[in-house]
């Protein structure tokens, strides 16, 4: 089987079905898919029927179940898009695989490197398309930091830091239940959730990472997930690299410098922030705004590798290696 065995016309649309359908698919991600020329949301599944209901009868889709299986098997659906917590993500992909459909997971992949090898192998040993939810590799705002890496604009990179640090919400106070921060289905907790962005960004940006090391703890004891992670990685390109994601602080920070040999990039990976360049030739600060709804570029390029117009940028590959590097950072292997 190969990728042209889902091609699709634009008079006959590809039709997708959602497993999950909370906070992410609310804005981010199924609005998206709805959106683009070709594409068609044709059933959502929630395990709260009245929930499911509900967001079928908000976002106009005309179908809606409490049962993961029989969307996967439907066989008027093409291709599914799992947005459920990463704990069900190797259960409901080694469904879709066995389905033989397309698949697009949430990042990241599963909670850990061993499970999304899994999900990888049972995809690419069937020629399946897989793609996984790292959507900044399609945003305008970090095309253009890849684009002044291409060009020189800061000579040869050496060096990133990245720091992410935030005090403890709310909720994470009042100890109520949060999938996020529960160690058996987030081990490390909002490093998993929101890391994941940035680490996978970094290869994307700078090529595939050969050594990366960490240590991992909890510091305040609100949940059972950790809360401060430091570590460092080696790029294949010779670049150093360091990050500290604390839960615990009392400021919220999220910065990334990239330090070259002729000058500096410096944004944000998850905040709303500008992009800046500093060189010799001065100092350019620009205004990026992301679209309405965050996934939509990712969406798109997923259409345009199946018309064979291009190749997605986050693919399972590139996914499986960010689940890689995240686990040697938690010490998991």
């Amino acid at each position: 089987m190969t990728e042209s065995h889902f091609l699709f016309s634009e008079d006959k649309p590809l039709k997708w079905g959602v497993i999950g359908c909370g906070s992410v698919a609310e804005k981010k991600s199924v609005p998206a898919y709805q959106k683009t020329s070709g594409f068609e949301v044709h059933s959502v599944m929630r395990r709260d029927a009245q929930k499911a209901e509900d967001y079928a009868k908000r976002h106009h889709i005309p179908n809606w179940t409490t049962d993961a299986k029989s969307v996967i098997d439907n066989p008027d659906i093409d291709a599914i898009y799992i947005a459920t917590p990463p704990d069900t993500h190797k259960l409901y992909a080694l469904q879709v695989a066995a389905a033989g459909k397309p698949c697009c997971i949430e990042k990241p992949m599963a909670p850990n490197y061993k499970d999304s090898l899994e999900i990888y192998h049972a995809f690419e040993t069937k020629d399946i398309p897989l793609f996984v939810a790292y959507y900044r590799r399609s945003l305008p705002r970090f095309l253009k930091v890849k684009q002044w890496l291409d060009e020189k604009q800061i000579g040869e990179v050496r060096h990133i830091h990245w720091q992410k640090t935030q005090p403890p919400n709310e909720f994470d106070l009042s100890g109520k239940y949060n999938w996020r921060t529960d160690k058996i289905v987030a081990p490390g907790g909002y490093f998993d959730d929101l890391a994941s962005h940035g680490l996978d960004l970094f290869t994307f940006l700078l090529g595939d990472i050969e050594e990366a090391h960490g240590v991992a703890t909890n510091q305040q004891g609100l949940y059972s997930a950790y809360d401060a992670i430091a570590g460092s990685w080696l790029h294949s390109n010779g670049t150093t690299s360091e990050g500290v994601w604390n839960f615990g602080t009392q400021n919220r920070v999220d910065k990334v410098e990239l330090l070259g040999s002729e000058g500096t990039i410096t944004f944000s990976v998850l905040d709303e922030a500008p992009v800046e360049l500093k060189n010799a030739a001065g100092h350019q600060v620009l205004e990026i705004p992301h679209p309405e709804h965050v996934q939509q570029h990712h969406v798109e390029n997923i259409r345009d590798h199946f018309l064979g117009k291009s190749k997605h940028p986050s693919l399972g590959k590139s996914a499986l290696h960010t689940s890689w590097v995240m686990d040697r950072i938690l010490g998991v292997i």
